[in-house]
């Protein structure tokens, strides 16, 4: 009688933590299903971010993103913004991140029915970072090239002749 009373305490107690955590559990974005245009964009730049087929159709799902200052999500500035996934499941929103952007930022897409969670990183790096390199000099015109070439050659001549002359005269 009391082996009865403790497995069925012991299955009331599973069924009590078990519940909850199944209520809480949502499912995550395979890393393959999301697709981000460029994921060390620059200030400014704008960035599509996709989370590809793993919502219900027609779902409201919304997309937030945190990091260092405010963002532009659809052309409006703000943390967070509800979109509503294709028939297939499929939903994208337009990141911006703001002119003075540097670091990482975590756009996270959360299906409001399904509680489907995918999440995206974007490490905005300065312009000078990524590639674009300071310009250190001018540009000169041809002409100008090959102007300051005849000048040179003209010197070398000019020295050469000198010196044959020199010569010229000390033998004599």
């Amino acid at each position: 009688m009391i082996k009865k009373a403790l497995a069925g305490a012991g299955i009331a107690l599973a069924l009590l933590i078990a519940t909850p955590m199944a209520a809480n559990a949502s499912s995550y974005v395979p890393a393959d299903d999301i697709i981000v245009s460029d994921s060390t964009p620059t200030p400014g730049q704008a960035v599509t971010v996709t989370f590809k087929e793993n919502f219900i159709a027609g779902e409201e799902v919304r997309f937030s993103v945190t990091g260092e200052g405010a963002v532009t999500i659809a052309a409006i500035t703000t943390a967070s913004v509800t979109k509503v996934a294709n028939a297939a499941g499929t939903t994208s929103a337009v990141v911006t991140p703001p002119a003075n952007a540097t670091g990482t930022y975590t756009v996270t897409a959360t299906g409001l029915t399904s509680g489907v969670v995918g999440t995206a990183a974007l490490t905005v790096v300065a312009a000078d970072a990524a590639g674009n390199l300071a310009s250190t000099g001018g540009d000169l015109p041809l002409a100008a090239i090959w102007i300051a070439s005849g000048v040179l050659v003209l010197g070398v001549v000019l020295v050469a002749v000198v010196g044959i002359r020199r010569r010229g005269i000390a033998t004599n």
